[in-house]
């Protein structure tokens, strides 16, 4: 197996991000505190990405790498999205993260077979957060927005692990000093000086005012004023003689800014050599280029008659989950399959993959898609011409291959919708002022919220514009106990599962037909959102060709 190596040398893709110091020396102006047990595993997590790792790689977990840290990155936008904030959005970032960029001590085993130490497991969380960050910025500097969409997430990802370092004793003034960021201490007779001026700036975590008991053991720094506008703007730093008294607590905002200062700078500097970099290797040039096209979610492939619990998905109940729970591509095909009762090629598949992983089965399949083209034909003529290629997409046909349905990225990204057609994107496909009557038409929400609609689509945002369409139609849906969003605008079937979840819930656990309904498993999301890969678009044509 090819294995990918990176000496430790002058950085191509912007490494030795310089941040006003090396990290090592002591510090005096920093503290240097040393921190142990679960402070030092944050200040594992913490790092500016200076160098590059030195590590050798095989291809398989140079993009595993890549993959599980694109998870997090769009686990970050799709919460961003869906305006999760607070205790909610830490814990579920926290979860996103221990699940994909830490190792599982329990299963894990040493080169030896025993039981990984805590500081083996730390060293590797800190080998695969590292190689993972250099690996997507690397993929990432192509573009500007690429670029602008790698640098939001990974500045929103440091501020996380930042803000909970700070809450540690002792691992923020840690990082501080192993990071080289030097910023003036607040000696004891200037901090009684200013004690009153002090006291009297929202500093808590709350943004209460430092107490009188907390002012004792609170330590300050004293940085330019310019490098703390943030603070200043919100009242949360006393300035005198051009000078921001900044608490400890709320250096946050400062090492951000340096820290997107210094990635802005290093991804400017990494796409001019980006060429030379991918075309050092032919295996390793299309993994970067394609990694911001790659779909990290569920893929819904396999039939599972449970997706809806105790009832399944018949060809007799179609109609109603498409009035009630499909997003507006798969809503589309239904209409246009009920109004002409046929649909073309691309119409075929995109919905007939969409039911199969709704959980319709093969004979439903046959028996819904019978009923509609019974209509303008004959029995025989159905059989003849289009009952193989259902068979065909369950995996009864041909190479029994079980298909999977369309991602959104895919069906953005796929053969646009000819006269006839009803297959696409709405959002992607449709004119503005088509897309904004069809809105009207399907009373979707108020004329604001139409809108805010058909802004996304203005923005070329197709995928948010899909998850405002689903805020719209479920009203409070993020803080409805029971409901599973993860996914929606990345994937139809995601969108449907969340649809289905969130009836369920307001309906006391029951669908509409009085049986009881579980949600579906979802995948994280991405990023506007999520693409189909070069090797999943062959793949499709493939596929294409035998239906």
């Amino acid at each position: 197996m090819q294995a990918v190596g990176v000496a430790r040398r002058p950085n191509p893709l912007g490494g030795r991000m310089s941040l006003g110091g090396r990290g090592g020396a002591a510090d005096d102006r920093t503290g240097g505190a040393a921190a142990g047990g679960a402070a030092a595993s944050m200040m594992d997590d913490l790092d500016f990405y200076s160098d590059l790792p030195s590590k050798e790689l095989s291809l398989d977990e140079f993009e595993e790498l890549a993959l599980a840290r694109l998870k997090v990155l769009r686990k970050i936008e799709e919460l961003k999205t869906r305006n999760v904030t607070g205790e909610a959005y830490r814990m579920q970032l926290d979860k996103t993260i221990k699940a994909h960029l830490h190792v599982d001590a329990a299963t894990t085993t040493s080169a030896s077979g025993g039981k990984l130490s805590a500081k083996q497991v730390r060293g590797r969380n800190k080998h695969q957060d590292i190689s993972s960050h250099f690996i997507l910025r690397a993929a990432y500097c192509r573009t500007e927005d690429l670029r602008r969409w790698f640098l939001t997430q990974e500045c929103a990802l440091f501020q996380h692990r930042l803000e909970k370092a700070s809450k540690a004793s002792g691992a923020l003034q840690a990082f501080l000093h192993r990071a080289g960021l030097r910023f003036d201490r607040v000696g004891d007779a200037e901090k009684d000086r200013l004690r009153q001026q002090l006291l009297s700036v929202p500093g808590g975590a709350g943004g209460e005012a430092v107490s009188p008991a907390e002012f004792v053991t609170e330590i300050y720094y004293k940085v330019p004023f310019v490098q703390a506008l943030d603070l200043i703007a919100n009242r949360q730093a006393y300035v005198e003689a051009g000078f921001a008294y900044v608490p400890l607590r709320r250096i946050v905002s400062i090492v951000r800014a340096k820290f997107r200062m210094a990635l802005s700078k290093s991804l400017v500097m990494a796409s001019s050599a980006f060429s030379q970099v991918a075309g050092e290797s032919a295996r390793i040039g299309p993994l970067l280029k394609s990694m911001n096209q790659q779909y990290t979610g569920k893929d819904y492939g396999a039939y599972d008659k449970s997706n809806l619990g105790a009832e399944e998905l018949t060809a007799q109940n179609v109609d109603m989950y498409a009035e009630r729970s499909m997003p507006l591509c798969m809503s589309q095909l239904h209409s246009g399959l009920k109004r002409d009762h046929k649909l073309k090629h691309w119409g075929r598949l995109q919905y007939g993959l969409f039911l199969k992983g709704a959980g319709l089965s093969m004979e439903e399949s046959l028996l819904f898609f019978q009923r509609e083209f019974g209509k303008i034909m004959t029995a025989e003529q159905f059989n003849k011409n289009y009952s193989y290629n259902i068979r065909h997409m369950y995996g009864k046909e041909g190479k029994r291959a079980s298909y999977t349905p369309y991602n959104c990225t895919k069906i953005v990204l796929g053969n646009p919708p000819g006269a006839g057609d009803h297959h696409g994107c709405p959002y992607r496909h449709y004119d503005e002022e088509h897309l904004g009557a069809l809105l009207a038409k399907m009373k979707i929400g108020s004329p604001a919220d139409r809108n805010e609609i058909l802004n996304q689509k203005r923005s070329k945002n197709f995928q948010l514009a899909c998850v405002k369409h689903f805020e719209i139609t479920h009203p409070q849906a993020a803080s409805t106990r029971g409901a599973n969003l993860d996914g929606v605008g990345n994937h139809p079937n995601a969108w449907f599962a969340a649809s289905v979840s969130y009836h369920n819930a307001k309906n006391g656990g029951t669908s509409s037909s009085s049986t009881t309904a579980t949600p579906f498993g979802a995948a994280a999301p991405a990023a506007k959102m999520e693409a189909v890969s070069p090797s999943a678009k062959s793949e499709d044509s493939k596929q294409a060709a035998v239906l």
